[in-house]
């Protein structure tokens, strides 16, 4: 369940940053200016097109983890990668679980099932084919990083070369982007966006089902519809019920009598 965010205002940190790349995002965030063109031509600088910062509850995502993002990129391919569930299959996500090396990725060489197939052809619908990701883990947050995309794919040996001479940079602005602009904005708690909104007759057959230990591609068979389309009724239950995921939506909802579930 993705959120979108907008970078906060600069934490006590600025004040001992030297980057030169974040104090440039510094004057702007000083100036009252927006983040993205500057974010833009940073990354371009670097060689990419696009910008994409997250952050999740969990430290191995799947449709149900609360995840924030911003990201340079159009709302729709937000909406997209959300209704998807790609975060299930990202390469970005599955590639860097347990890792801190920055990951240099091609599509040209991913393999996969459909739905990683699905999601490469998608994404490069978006300029997304080619990249790096940089994924850090704390104590506060299970896991945030940063993907920098290019629509360049296959990548030669040349231009590898090249982004790995950037790749310390880039390090540098995820952590820093983060600590400064990211890190204030959710541990600010920041509610989900429906939370509080009644659940439809449709979410409450879904979370039933699941008391009962049913799966989305169940559920979907059940009601006849599509496994993605159950797993949106569960990222929109989940967000109304202030839960972090779907096991704890399954607890509230039968606490506050919204669901019941019959032991016979």
């Amino acid at each position: 369940m993705l959120q979108h965010i907008a970078p906060g205002k600069p934490n006590v940190l600025a004040t001992s940053c030297l980057d030169l790349t974040l104090q440039r995002l510094l004057a702007a965030a000083a100036a009252g200016e927006p983040l993205e063109p500057v974010i833009e031509s940073i990354v371009r600088g670097f060689g990419f097109e696009s910008f994409s910062y997250a952050l999740t509850t969990d430290p191995r995502p799947n449709h149900d983890s609360r995840s924030y993002v911003w990201t340079t990129f159009p709302r729709e391919w937000v909406a997209l990668y959300d209704k998807n569930a790609y975060v299930e299959v990202d390469p970005r996500v599955t590639m860097t679980w347990g890792r801190t090396t920055p990951l240099v990725w091609d599509a040209a060489t991913i393999g996969g099932d459909a739905r990683v197939r699905r999601f490469l052809d998608d994404a490069a619908q978006y300029g997304i084919r080619s990249g790096v990701a940089i994924a850090f883990s704390s104590a506060t947050h299970a896991k945030f990083g940063v993907s920098f995309n290019s629509p360049i794919s296959p990548v030669n040996e040349l231009r590898r070369r090249a982004i790995a001479d950037r790749l310390g940079d880039m390090m540098v602005l995820t952590a820093g982007f983060h600590d400064l602009f990211m890190a204030n904005v959710v541990n600010r708690g920041l509610p989900p966006g429906q939370q509080g909104a009644p659940l439809s007759h449709r979410e409450r057959q879904c979370l039933e089902m699941a008391a009962r230990g049913l799966t989305s591609a169940d559920i979907g068979i059940k009601l006849g519809i599509a496994e993605r389309t159950a797993n949106f009724h569960f990222s929109q239950l989940i967000s109304k019920l202030g839960a972090l995921n779907r096991h704890e939506a399954i607890a509230k909802a039968l606490t506050t009598g919204q669901i019941r579930v019959d032991p016979f």
